[in-house]
Parts: C-alpha cells; structure tokens; sequence
C-alpha cells in the first residue's frame, strides 16, 4: 500500500478551503474537508485512480475529483502520493502546478 503525504502547499488549500465555507457553515466546511480527505486517501490503494494532467509530461501528477474541487497529485517512483493541492474547479491549476 502506498503511502500519502500531503505538502504544505496542499495543507494551506484545505485551510483556505475551510477558512471560506466556515464564514457560511463550520458544519459544511467539516464537511467538505473531510470527503476531500476521504477521497484522497483512496489514492493509498488505488494511486493511479485519477487522470493524467497532461500538461505536465516529465513527472506522473494526477488529478482526482471530488465534487467543486481537484485533488492534484504526485505518484512517485516508489509508488507513494504526494498531494500538491486541492483547487476549486473554476481555477486554472496549470499556473499553481508548474
């Protein structure tokens, strides 16, 4: 099973993410945290689960979704997930992954 690690970089958006919906509802900003993490952690048995972003074609970063967002992600040589972000839909991640 490999293993997930999530960058600072990636941390930061899930506080971000929280910081935003808790101005609404700390019950939806849970919420939604949590299935970001759920569904990341899937990537521990399954790392290859997401599709390729294309944009970059000298490492192996994948993109999974869950609901708004996308979780970007590493697969590493030994097989281990980096996660690098998690961004809203309505962004152009290519700027925040190169």
């Amino acid at each position: 099973m490999a293993s997930l690690n999530w960058t600072s970089e990636a941390e930061s958006w899930l506080t971000e993410i929280y910081a935003y919906i808790a101005t609404e509802s700390a019950t939806a900003a849970d919420r939604v945290v949590s299935g970001i993490v759920r569904r990341a952690e899937v990537l521990m048995q399954f790392p290859y689960l997401g599709h390729r972003f294309e944009d970059i074609i000298d490492r192996e970063v994948r993109i999974l979704l869950f609901g708004h967002y996308r979780i970007a992600y590493l697969v590493r040589n030994d097989g281990d997930v980096d996660i690098l972000g998690v961004y809203h839909g309505a962004l152009d991640i290519a700027r925040h992954l190169r």
